[in-house]
């Protein structure tokens, strides 16, 4: 059965979302103004991987140490390789914005395909919001900056609050007013992805203090005080993961894209095989020249310690920092476009209210769903004033809810698979596709498991891991929503529309 055959269990009409007309509310509201090449650019420059790894670096020290650095990330490359390949050719039988719930609906079994699908959508959005909420790291590097330029200055948790709205603000207008703009900014913060990283490695290798060969490939560390070095790895190596969560960013904007079937798998899978041997060699190179382990971990933020250290120059350092967060702000950007696009689908599918599934007939744009996600990180936001901790606790759901909806993608696409109902594709794994699928979820599960302990010992508030009952909260809500209300109202995805959507989405032009 064809991407285009699927019958439908229970038809929702598009009208069901308002009464607004088809160029506002449809599926050609949106204008595809994102070609293939722009699309690589957003997914090459939102995989910024080897600045998630100088982000974690320090973290290291208190679990694995370098050894799981280094030989961890063969781990979770050949992992996500194999789940961006299934996530690719499941793309390209369906590019559409709500990527993942809509190809559980496609793949699922028809008898479950309902329940799965809504689960799998308040997983996928939860966690979306959650990555959003990853602006407060654009906002700690800028009152790192201040901090080291005017050590006079006192920190308060305001302060961190009223930057992150700011942050918010200006890439909510962005994105609503001057999306236009953005795959070129996006283009801008690729090469200066790739510069960075050759003035970084230039920096230390030619002025930081050195380590020798055994620190970096074979020592080990464990701070945490687990008795258990097989597990001290293992959490060691969930810092690479953060890196390399969200190259799903790429499938939200399908329905923005030309040529959504070739250029969406081909965006997601080539930027992370291009962008893999630049934080697998950031790694060595920061681990060669962090200096000091004990000044390193007492400075409160690794990255500036380490350019200060080679620099001996705050200026120098802190102009190395902020080309660092010009590339974490591009970033940003693309969450707030993706975690949008979800928005819009999921809203437009029925789960949320329908009026966020409105596109705004001027811009093209659906500006209700941009600001949905950035209120409600902005309020919880608010919970820096209290204490960091309960922030950070929100953003501890985005790699752990991922992997779960990754996971529930990549099974029913390997039963669908083993049943024969796998349809043909452009981007299409062919006989190799039950291998990957299966090491896809193999992986999943495994870095599943260690992502839910707790990292330090013994557990306090402020060392436990909260992906755990954060977790159980979506699916609570999720579980409890199912069968109070949707169970019997929900009808699933509207059919005529996806088959619509896909079939717009082969043309190779703007309108």
């Amino acid at each position: 059965m064809s991407a285009y055959e699927m019958k439908p269990m229970g038809s929702v009409n598009v009208d069901r979302v308002n009464s607004s007309s088809k160029e506002e509310q449809g599926h050609d509201a949106t204008s595809r103004s994102t070609t293939s090449a722009k699309m690589y650019f957003f997914a090459l420059s939102y995989m910024s991987l080897w600045e998630a790894m100088a982000t974690n670096i320090g973290l290291a020290f208190y679990n694995g140490g370098p050894r799981a650095m280094v030989w961890g990330f063969f781990i979770v490359f050949s992992g996500v390789l194999c789940q961006v390949a299934s996530f690719s050719e499941m793309s390209s039988v369906q590019p559409i914005a709500g990527a993942q719930y809509h190809w559980t609906w496609h793949l699922a079994p028809p008898k479950y395909r309902r329940s799965i699908t809504w689960m799998q959508g308040w997983m996928t959005w939860f966690s979306w919001i959650s990555i959003l909420a990853s602006v407060n790291v654009a906002a700690n590097i800028t009152t790192t900056l201040i901090v080291m330029s005017y050590p006079q200055y006192v920190l308060q948790g305001w302060h961190t609050v009223l930057i992150m709205w700011s942050y918010m603000l200006v890439l909510s207008l962005l994105n609503m007013y001057a999306f236009w703009i953005i795959p070129w900014m996006e283009l801008l913060a690729s090469l200066l992805h790739v510069v960075l990283w050759i003035v970084f490695a230039a920096v230390l290798l030619t002025l930081a203090p050195r380590h020798p060969a055994e620190f970096v490939f074979l020592e080990k560390a464990n701070g945490s005080s687990w008795d258990s070095d097989f597990v001290s790895f293992n959490l060691g190596i969930i810092l690479i993961t953060w890196g390399f969560v969200g190259f799903d960013a790429s499938a939200h904007i399908s329905e923005e894209t030309r040529r959504a079937s070739s250029s969406i798998p081909r965006a997601m899978f080539w930027s992370i095989c291009l962008n893999g041997a630049l934080p697998f060699g950031m790694i060595i190179i920061f681990l060669t020249t962090l200096g000091n382990v004990d000044d390193l971990l007492a400075s409160g933020y690794p990255l500036m310690a380490i350019c200060l250290s080679a620099t001996n120059s705050i200026p120098g350092a802190s102009a190395m920092v902020g080309g660092f967060l010009c590339t974490i702000i591009s970033v940003c950007i693309g969450s707030v476009a993706s975690s949008s696009r979800l928005t819009w689908a999921w809203a437009r599918d029925g789960a949320l209210p329908a009026y966020f599934a409105k596109v705004d007939p001027k811009h093209r744009i659906p500006v209700r769903s941009v600001w949905l996600p950035l209120v409600i990180v902005g309020l919880l936001s608010l919970l820096n004033l209290a204490n960091y901790t309960a922030f950070s606790v929100i953003i501890s759901l985005s790699t752990f809810g991922l992997y779960q909806s990754y996971f529930i993608a990549i099974a029913c696409m390997l039963h669908a698979r083993l049943t024969g109902r796998i349809p043909e594709a452009p981007w299409s794994l062919g006989r190799y596709g039950v291998v990957i699928n299966i090491f896809a979820l193999i992986y999943s599960a495994w870095l599943g498991i260690f992502m839910i302990f707790p990292s330090y010992l013994p557990i306090t508030p402020s060392s436990m891991n909260y992906a755990l009952p954060i977790n159980a909260l979506i699916w609570l809500i999720a579980i409890v929503s199912w069968f109070g209300w949707a169970e019997k109202n929900w009808a699933g995805l509207d059919v005529e529309l996806i088959n619509k959507i896909v079939a717009d989405g082969e043309r190779d032009t703007k309108e």
